[in-house]
């Protein structure tokens, strides 16, 4: 079974996080939501309370398929200064696992190099931190082993591109059981 890894901070984008974790789950893939905030209760940008299953440091998080960061300014940012965070995308991205953000979270794949000569996609006004990379400002954008989501409105596309990567039959099916147009 594969295997994702969804990062929270405070001042996460609550949809983001949470659709993906949804539609993932659905589609039989295992997930775990990590803090990275040292608590296991975080506070999204809209003042909802999340739970997360696991903290950054319980868990070395070298055992999944894909790692996803959600966006949000505040939790992009608590991402961003993450150094734990930092050297396992860089873990991920040596060992060619997929790497995945949405909003403006694929700033912080910009700003540390993942995107060099990749075509990505970011919240309008992020483009400028996807450094070396292509801003195509389309809805979701796979290049490889990194798939960037433009922001909260795209969650769903989003998250079925996500679930693509490990079972196109099981996207479709997720997309037709969630009343998702074709």
């Amino acid at each position: 079974m594969a295997k994702v890894y969804i990062f929270l901070a405070n001042g996460v984008e609550e949809i983001e996080a949470l659709t993906a974790v949804d539609v993932l789950r659905r589609g039989g893939v295992e997930v775990a939501t990590v803090s990275v905030t040292g608590k296991k209760e975080i506070l999204g940008s809209h003042g909802i309370p999340i739970g997360a299953d696991v903290l950054f440091d319980e868990d070395a998080l070298l055992d999944g398929d894909m790692l996803m960061l959600p966006g949000g300014l505040k939790g992009t940012n608590a991402l961003m200064a993450h150094e734990g965070l930092r050297n396992l995308l860089m873990a991920y991205r040596d060992a060619d696992k997929y790497i995945t953000a949405i909003c403006a979270a694929p700033s912080v794949l910009g700003m540390n190099g993942l995107l060099k000569g990749r075509k990505a996609t970011c919240y309008p006004g992020f483009e400028d931190k996807l450094l070396g990379a292509t801003a195509t400002g389309e809805d979701v954008v796979q290049d490889g082993n990194i798939i960037t989501g433009k922001g909260m409105g795209v969650s769903i596309p989003f998250a079925l591109k996500l679930l693509s990567v490990f079972s196109a039959e099981k996207s479709e099916e997720v997309a037709k059981k969630i009343q998702f147009p074709a």
